[in-house]
């Protein structure tokens, strides 16, 4: 584990490391470590895709090598250029810098063409009429070996003119394909006639209508690694059973120097759920507000959240490289930021259910203004003046008219000290005539027990935060919380979005913060005191509205709802 203050750009050793340093050993890719990043451009990346891109890049500059960001275009009718520029800005945004080696997969479809003739030409593959529904019939099963379709023995002239016919358009969509000539008895069902390509009329958002026919990405994975010279190629642990397709594409295409697959197990967290198909059903049936929403595990949201790139790869360290499928608690994520922020950011005093205190005896019209550190773990961000007036608030929470015994707070009668100024005394409590709710309280401060001057004649009942009512800055805060229920959510669950939290967002329009978060930009972040950390949100802040989001909790009260259920 790195220490505060160090890198956590790579990873610390792990198995991946081992099988890339007996490599270098051995003398394999004559030393060379060159990776890749291959998003498909279907989606926005969430951070589970943060750890590849850590362990993609990382990697390669714990090596002293190479990592592209490759966009694995193949299919054009689940793919835009809105994806494709927000995937750029999120590996950017994490520190990560892929050079002049940006690469798309459909910069190579005519060098795919090329080798799926090839393949043709050795009697490696065929072009097949069975539907989807009979290529899935013919398939068979875990326990039952496959079948042979019966265009499976066409003849290589046949095979190639018929390969041509669909590349230039001839057919309908879905009446024919291209499939590996493999084994249809093979017990990895991924090596029974794997399809190579099939016919898809849309237009691709960087070949226009060029083509017709497109490669599935088990057959291009392989061939764009080959292509670009990656020597290691790091996939989540769901390709594992695709590997012997992948060392079968590289050797039947005869490439020199094969790059080598090598998988890890993929990041699961409590709280959420990661699968893009899933993701993409919350922002389209408006349960969350766009992809960005900041209860979302996208980069984009956790970074419109307040999230750190620090924080989340300081997270990925703690999590480590395994090749065993694991769920990982939201609240390791939450501690990573939480340590990320405690000595970075400004500690404030922010009311975000506000009760009036008139202090009845302080002179009207007089203002002090009272000294505080910034932040009281890191005495080197300096100091800042605080407001103090007749008029402050406090939060609702800190008073209660008939506590229990053991309360600290404000009740009648009972002496607090507002933090960084006085001692104040409950006096009287303003209520509303016809609700009976508690609107105002009427307190008394004695001069002689201001902050600073070692007063210690009597000790108060506790010490609450507070805010000037007439310099407060007014804003919105937005309180987020997990967005499922189940901390244990499995996410193949068919009933996923029953488990969704009703409360996973709470927006509170009435709070009052202290100046000194007048001058924040969109961005700048925050400690709220006994409330968290937050940030200033940079989509819904306007010059006449300033709106925070709750990055984390102080701490992690998850853990204590949860048990009680």
């Amino acid at each position: 584990m790195k220490k505060d203050g160090e890198s956590n750009t790579s990873l610390s050793s792990n198995f991946i490391h081992n099988i890339i340093d007996k490599d270098i050993e051995e003398g394999v890719y004559n030393g060379r470590v060159h990776t890749r990043f291959p998003p498909e451009p279907n989606g926005y990346l969430h951070i589970g895709h943060a750890k590849a891109i850590c362990i993609d890049f990382g990697t390669a500059e714990k090596y002293n090598g190479l990592c592209n960001l490759r966009f694995d275009d193949t299919n054009p009718t689940k793919e835009d250029v809105e994806y494709v520029e927000s995937i750029k800005e999120d590996v950017r945004w994490l520190g990560f810098d892929w050079g002049d080696r940006l690469y798309y997969a459909s910069d190579y479809f005519d060098k795919f063409y090329e080798y799926a003739v090839k393949l043709i030409k050795k009697g490696k593959a065929y072009v097949c009429d069975l539907s989807p529904e009979e290529i899935r019939q013919y398939r068979g099963t875990l326990t039952q070996p496959g079948k042979e379709s019966p265009y499976r023995n066409r003849s290589v002239e046949e095979n190639l003119d018929l390969f041509e016919r669909m590349k230039n358009g001839e057919f309908e969509e879905g009446s024919r394909v291209l499939r590996a000539k493999i084994d249809m008895a093979s017990p990895n069902l991924n090596m029974r006639d794997p399809v190579l390509y099939r016919i898809q009329y849309a237009t691709h958002h960087r070949t226009g209508d060029k083509w017709c026919i497109y490669p599935m990405y088990d057959y291009a994975h392989p061939l764009e690694d080959a292509i670009e010279g990656i020597t290691h190629s790091l996939c989540t642990l769901e390709f594992e059973d695709h590997r012997p397709l992948y060392d079968w594409v590289l050797r039947e295409c005869e490439i020199e120097n094969p790059p080598k697959q090598i998988e890890f197990a993929r990041l699961n967290l409590t709280g959420t759920v990661m699968s893009k198909r899933k993701l993409k059903q919350l922002v389209e049936e408006g349960y969350v507000d766009g992809w960005d929403d900041p209860r979302m595990p996208t980069i984009s949201g956790l970074r419109r959240r307040g999230y750190t790139p620090e924080a989340i790869k300081d997270f990925i360290e703690r999590v480590g490289v395994s090749k065993s499928n694991s769920v990982v608690d939201m609240s390791m994520l939450e501690h990573c930021i939480r340590e990320d922020l405690k000595l970075k950011v400004p500690r404030v005093m922010g009311v975000l259910r506000p009760l009036k205190v008139v202090i009845t005896n302080y002179p009207e019209g007089q203002v002090e203004w009272l000294e505080a550190e910034v932040n009281q773990e890191n005495s080197e961000m300096g100091t800042k003046k605080i407001p103090f007036s007749r008029i402050v608030y406090i939060e609702r929470d800190d008073f209660m008219e008939n506590p229990p015994k053991k309360y600290k707070r404000l009740s009648p009668g009972v002496e607090v000290r507002l933090k960084n100024a006085y001692f104040i005394k409950c006096e009287e409590v303003i209520k509303d005539e016809k609700t009976g709710e508690i609107i105002e309280l009427h307190c008394t401060y004695d001069p002689k027990t201001k902050s600073g001057t070692g007063f210690n004649e009597r000790k108060p009942k506790g010490t609450i935060h507070w805010v000037s009512a007439e310099h407060a800055v007014k804003a919105e805060v937005r309180l987020y919380d997990r967005l499922l229920l189940d901390v244990d959510e499995d996410d193949e669950k068919s009933d996923w979005k029953d488990k969704l939290n009703p409360n996973s967002l709470e927006m509170l329009t009435d709070c009052y913060l202290e100046p000194f978060v007048a001058k924040g930009k969109p961005g700048d972040k925050y400690q709220f005191l006994r409330h968290g950390y937050f940030s200033i949100d940079p989509i819904n802040t306007t010059e006449n509205k300033l709106v925070f989001n709750r990055i984390v909790a102080l701490r992690d009260s998850w853990k204590k709802i949860s048990s009680k259920k």
